[in-house]
């Protein structure tokens, strides 16, 4: 711990101060950065949600790049953690060709199933179809 810079909050100044020789003066408090796991966790389907919702990392990345803030992303989706939503934010400012590319394809998987599912039932005609129901 000798060779350790540490880092300091202090009272008096309110900043941080960087101290070389370990050795406090006052009454300052000990200022520690832990590392926190992204909440984001992949279903049994492959999609990113955010842990413990069931919100996507596609909701979170399209309200953000929307200009939605962090805290208007928690407003619409109230599951959602504020500190969260900034995490997931900062991941994807990080991250993002990575994150992009994971939303571009899951838009290709969404259009190949919306065809599959277009061959298999038609559109054509569903409101007559529908309505003959009554």
């Amino acid at each position: 711990m000798a060779n350790e810079l540490s880092w300091i909050i202090s009272a008096a100044t309110g900043g941080i101060i960087k101290n070389p020789s370990n050795t406090y003066t006052g009454n300052p408090m000990t200022f520690s950065i832990a590392t926190e796991p992204i909440p984001l966790a992949e279903d049994s389907d492959g999609v990113v949600r955010v842990s413990g919702t069931r919100v996507t990392l596609d909701t979170v990345v399209t309200a953000f790049n929307e200009g939605a803030t962090a805290e208007e992303i928690v407003y619409q989706y109230p599951s959602l953690p504020l500190a969260d939503v900034y995490a997931v934010i900062s991941y994807y400012l990080r991250q993002r060709a990575n994150v992009e590319a994971y939303m571009h394809k899951r838009q290709q998987l969404g259009a190949e199933m919306r065809k599959q599912n277009e061959a298999r039932f038609s559109p054509q005609g569903i409101r007559e179809r529908l309505m003959a129901r009554r």
